[in-house]
């Protein structure tokens, strides 16, 4: 069986770190999530991958020349205007056979185990198309699906008002037959329709996903998929060129990854994830929900919790960075602090672009864009979005205007 991983749109609500990369190239707890669903499909037996790139293709593209060319046959495939989820998964024609099956992943969303070997069970059990469903937080932005007592979807909702929810949606992975594209063709490429003649022609079954789940839309969900992996893990990893000097402190599950440094009298609170080559400054505190990109450097007496630093990015000394999600190539300067509540513990909202968000989140710090340099002694209010690429002097006051 063949798989096909959605990954060209351009998720303008997950700025401003989708507007240097796809979503799937989004990193948490050490990989990004492109590299979850492939490792997801190798372990299932499924290497032959066609992922369908458009928004900046070339992170796509580099990163798997870069990290597999050996073990997978994986190939691109250009959606070369953004024309909806129809339009990605029509790219893959001529490459299915008639009469064959594959996989379809939305790029988006991860899980903490492996999904697809479970609707790949389910697909041998039912042996017609199959649909994977979950039971989200919210049903109300997902497409909602109605069972009967055989485990056939009945009705697909997408986006339902009122009344009309249904107790589980559509958790993006899916078993579908070659003939499906000629099904998108005929309902203009409109994937909700095309599932919905599968259900009138009662051919859609459900695989049911009871473990973690999450369809990544907002900069702060960034955050909550990096601790559902972190959950995930049961035992710790330090790699042996791994060095930690005298009186370092490792409490839990932590994952330390070649060339890391750790200086004296450093403090490490599982569960956290520290990248290739990093630098953690003396006296620093990870603590958990910490992810660290590979090539970044933590200074003295820093304090990290709850936060996602992703690759080549430096924290200057003494600086506080809690519920944060830090783009690459970012310098914050020393003594920087990212406030990450409200001082009358108001839920935080994110000021992205023109638009107001509601997280729902009590604790929130910032979201700072790729390629931000923040001078020394600044104080990062709850919410505030930097966009990627700018410089802000020393001691600047930085709002959620930003």
């Amino acid at each position: 069986m063949k798989a096909l991983i959605l990954a060209a749109g351009k998720g303008t609500k997950l700025n401003p770190f989708s507007n240097t990369r796809p979503i799937p190239m989004i990193s948490v707890a050490g990989k990004t999530l492109l590299e979850n669903s492939l490792c997801q499909l190798k372990n299932a037996g499924i290497t032959d991958v066609y992922i369908v790139v458009g928004h900046h293709k070339e992170r796509v593209q580099d990163f798997i020349a870069e990290k597999y060319s050996d073990g997978m046959n994986i190939h691109c495939l250009e959606q070369k205007k953004n024309a909806g989820i129809g339009d990605a998964v029509r790219q893959v024609k001529d490459k299915i056979s008639p009469g064959e099956y594959f996989l379809l992943i939305y790029g988006d969303t991860l899980t903490d185990e492996n999904i697809c070997s479970k609707v790949q069970q389910s697909f041998h059990s039912f042996k017609c198309p199959v649909a994977s469903i979950c039971l989200p937080p919210s049903n109300e932005s997902f497409g909602n699906v109605f069972l009967n007592a055989q485990m056939k979807i009945t009705k697909i909702v997408e986006k339902p008002k009122g009344d009309n929810f249904g107790n589980y949606v559509l958790a993006g992975v899916f078993i579908l037959p070659e003939s499906f594209i000629g099904l998108l063709e005929k309902n203009k490429l409109s994937m909700e329709k095309s599932l919905k003649a599968l259900v009138k022609e009662d051919s859609l079954m459900a695989s049911m996903w009871e473990d973690e789940w999450l369809d990544i839309v907002y900069p702060w969900e960034i955050l909550q998929a990096n601790r559902i992996i972190l959950d995930s893990w049961t035992e710790s990893s330090i790699a042996k060129s791994a060095v930690m000097e005298s009186n370092v402190t490792i409490q839990g599950v932590v994952n330390i990854e070649e060339d890391v440094v750790i200086k004296a009298g450093a403090v490490l609170e599982g569960p956290c994830s520290i990248g290739r080559g990093t630098y953690i400054g003396n006296n620093s505190l990870v603590r958990s929900y910490t992810s660290i990109g590979s090539k970044c450097s933590v200074g003295y007496g820093v304090e990290l919790k709850n936060c996602v630093v992703l690759d080549n990015s430096g924290i200057g000394r003494l600086s506080f960075v809690g519920d944060s999600v830090i783009g690459e190539n970012v310098d914050l300067g020393a003594g920087c602090m990212t406030v990450n509540r409200t001082v009358d513990w108001q839920k935080v909202q994110v000021k992205n672009g023109k638009t107001s968000l509601p997280s729902g989140l009590v604790k929130l710090g910032a979201f700072v864009g790729d390629g931000v340099t923040i001078g020394a002694g600044n104080t990062i209010q709850p919410g505030t979005v930097v966009s990627p690429g700018k410089i802000l002097p020393a001691r600047y006051s930085v709002t959620n205007k930003t």
